[in-house]
């Protein structure tokens, strides 16, 4: 076992705080990888303060996970000390389920590992990325591209899969009209992504005051939605809506900005229940769906289509003594686009 320093909850809703955790020997499939850049997703937060349900304390969050290898197991074949490698949102599968053999990890059947807040096939508890090092199986870490920047590289291991896989999904591209619902951690990416897609991009934001911010990331169009006249303008505009927030939305209001067969696909994760009149749904043979991350290989497939389109996160660099303060401004929507923690501070 190694000893590292990280940043941890040590209890539900408690302020995060500097200690140490173990981290396990190298096995034969593992790579030691020293972490370079965190990124701090909204995802940490619902789980420090159990927003989505019990979790496991003492957390160390962070699933957006930048740096170098710093050492390889005998049986690793993927990787070589000095490689720039990432890490999302999963650190292992049942591999043997008809989704871990189609590439589809993050739906495991069997249940994935975490990287945080999870148990793994050892038994212990999973530790993230607000940490100096960790140690994950080779067919779960990623090759980061030369051409991005390892502190902008770090948020695409969760908020650019995960925006980049539905997009994909449902073809967004040249002749397809793409919205992307709130411009935070996850939608500037959206938008990054379905514009170098080649989608005609839409914004639709609680108020015009990040417009300007929208227009530069790559969408063609930014509306308010706290205008209804939005709602009227728009109706039956959009093959694809992708929503990022993980506030409640009025889901029929949205629905109604589809075209006929269009798509609503849920990536932001609220921690009550909506509702939804399914006439909303039945009135032009529309979608409500939901995408979870991606799995390997597409987040691979992604990380090599952000290098090869010059695309990164817009971050904001940070200490790790500033961890707490951040969680406040996330909350309050203050932050142009992601935190990442450098974790050279730890």
């Amino acid at each position: 076992m190694t000893t590292v320093a990280a940043y941890a909850a040590p209890a539900a809703k408690a302020p995060l705080e500097r200690t140490t955790i173990e981290r396990r020997e190298v096995r034969e499939h593992d790579v030691l990888i020293d972490i370079k850049f965190a990124g701090i997703c909204h995802s940490d937060i619902h789980q420090v303060q159990e927003g989505w349900g019990e979790a496991i304390f003492p957390m160390v969050p962070g699933h957006e996970i930048a740096g170098i290898v710093s050492e390889v197991g005998p049986g690793v074949t993927k990787f070589a000390v000095g490689d720039r490698v990432g890490v999302g949102c999963m650190v292992d599968s049942c591999r043997e389920c008809e989704n871990c053999k189609a590439g589809r990890e993050q739906y495991c059947t069997g249940g994935n590992v975490m990287t945080y807040n999870g148990i793994g096939k050892d038994g212990e508890p999973t530790y993230g990325g607000y940490s100096e090092k960790v140690v994950v199986d080779e067919n779960f870490v990623l090759g980061i591209p030369e051409g991005i920047s390892l502190d902008e590289a770090a948020p695409l291991l969760c908020a650019g899969i995960t925006t980049y896989s539905p997009l994909r999904r449902w073809n967004a591209g040249p002749g397809k009209k793409v919205a992307v619902v709130g411009l935070g951690g996850l939608g500037h990416m959206a938008v990054k992504l379905a514009h170098a897609l080649g989608a005609e991009v839409t914004v639709l934001s609680q108020s015009l005051r990040k417009k300007d911010d929208g227009l530069k990331l790559g969408a063609d169009h930014f509306y308010a939605t706290s205008d209804p006249a939005t709602f009227e303008e728009l109706a039956g505009s959009f093959d694809l809506i992708v929503s990022t927030v993980s506030a409640p939305l009025d889901l029929g209001a949205y629905l109604g900005l589809l075209k006929t067969e269009g798509t609503l696909a849920n990536v932001g994760a609220p921690e009550e229940p909506v509702s939804l009149n399914l006439f909303a749904l039945l009135g032009g043979g529309k979608s409500l769906s939901g995408s979870m991350i991606g799995g390997i290989a597409e987040t691979q497939e992604m990380l090599d289509f952000c290098a090869e389109h010059g695309i990164g996160a817009e971050i904001e660099l940070i200490a790790a003594s500033e961890v707490n303060e951040a969680y406040e401004r996330v909350q309050a929507s203050d932050v142009r686009y992601r935190f990442v923690i450098d974790t050279a501070t730890i």
